[in-house]
C-alpha cells in the first residue's frame, strides 16, 4: 500500500509586538537619522507614533496614515543605504527586542517540520534581514517601487490587512501548505483576514478589538513579554537557508524558497503535548 507524504504545513507569524516588542519601522529611526536620511522632527514624530502604536495598537485608519506618512518619509532615499544601515544596526537594534517566547515558538515549529514566514506590514529591506535573525523560512513583506536606485515613495504591494491573507493563500497553493494544519500569531484586529485563513490561529499580546474577537471565537491567547538578546538564550540558532524572496512574492504575493525539515514523526508528537 503507497503511504502519501503527509501535507506540508506553515507557521505564519506577524513581526511588531508579536515577534519583536516594538515597530520594526520605528525602531531604526534614530539610524536614519544618524545617517541623514530624516531630520529631528522626523524622529520626534515617528516616536510619538510609536508610542500610540505600542500603547493602543493601531486600527485600519491609523494604519494607513502611517503608510501614506512612511511612504512620503522615504521618497528620495537611497535603497542601498537603507540596506546598509540595516546591516550594520540590525543586532544593535532588533536583537535585543526579539521575544523569548516567539523565539522559542519558532524552534518548536521548525523542530515539527513547519515552515517559518513571518508575514509584516513593514518594508522587506527591514523585514528580510530580520527574518533571516530569526531563523525563518520565508518573509512577505512591503514593497515600494524604486527607481534609479532611489524609492519614488509609491507602494508596490502593501502587506497589510486582507492583502496578508491573499499572500498566505498564494503561499499555501504554491507551496502545498494544508492551511487547517497551518499556524498563524498577530497582535493586531488588522490581522484577523491572516488569522482565519489557517486552523489554528493565536492572538499575542493583542489589542482590544483582537482580544474581544479572539474570546468571542474561542482562538487561544498568548502573552509575550520577555525581551531577551537571542545569543543569551541559546549558544546559537541552528544554520537555516537563505530566504527565499522575489521571484514568488511577485507571482503570488509572497516569496518561495527551500524548504527545511527536521524530526518529523517524532518531534511532531513532543510538540502536540506541549502545542500553544
Amino acid at each position: 500500500m503507497e503511504i502519501l507524504p503527509r501535507p506540508r504545513t506553515a507557521a505564519f507569524f506577524d513581526l511588531d509586538k508579536t515577534v519583536i516588542a516594538k515597530s520594526s519601522t520605528f525602531t531604526f529611526s534614530r539610524h536614519f537619522y544618524q545617517g541623514g536620511l530624516i531630520n529631528r522632527r522626523a524622529v520626534l514624530r515617528t516616536a510619538y507614533a510609536q508610542f500610540v502604536y505600542l500603547v493602543g495598537g493601531a486600527d485600519h485608519d491609523q494604519m494607513e496614515r502611517m503608510r501614506e506618512y512612511l511612504s512620503a518619509l522615504c521618497r528620495g532615499w537611497n535603497v542601498q543605504q537603507v540596506k546598509e544601515i540595516v546591516a550594520e544596526t540590525l543586532h544593535q537594534v532588533i536583537d535585543p527586542i526579539i521575544y523569548d517566547e516567539a523565539a522559542s515558538l519558532i524552534e518548536r515549529h521548525h523542530a515539527a517540520g513547519r515552515d517559518v514566514v513571518i508575514v509584516s506590514s513593514s518594508g522587506s529591506e527591514l523585514v528580510e534581514p530580520i527574518g533571516e535573525l530569526l531563523g525563518a523560512d520565508r518573509v512577505v513583506a512591503t514593497r515600494m517601487v524604486v527607481e534609479d536606485g532611489r524609492y519614488t515613495g509609491e507602494v508596490e504591494y502593501y502587506a497589510y490587512g486582507p492583502t496578508k491573507a491573499e499572500a498566505i493563500a498564494g503561499l499555501a497553493a504554491s507551496e502545498g501548505y494544508d492551511l487547517d494544519r497551518c499556524y498563524a500569531y498577530s497582535d493586531s484586529v488588522t490581522d484577523i483576514p491572516m488569522l482565519e485563513s489557517v486552523g489554528h490561529p493565536h492572538a499575542v499580546n493583542p489589542d482590544r478589538a483582537l482580544r474581544r474577537e479572539a474570546l468571542a471565537r474561542e482562538w487561544p491567547v498568548l502573552t509575550f513579554e520577555r525581551p531577551v538578546r537571542l545569543k543569551q538564550r541559546v549558544p546559537s540558532l541552528p544554520p537555516r537557508p537563505a530566504l527565499a524572496v522575489g521571484a514568488a512574492v511577485a507571482a503570488a504575493a509572497c516569496a518561495a524558497g527551500f524548504v527545511w525539515y527536521a524530526s518529523r514523526r517524532r518531534t511532531a508528537r513532543a510538540l502536540t503535548a506541549t502545542r500553544p
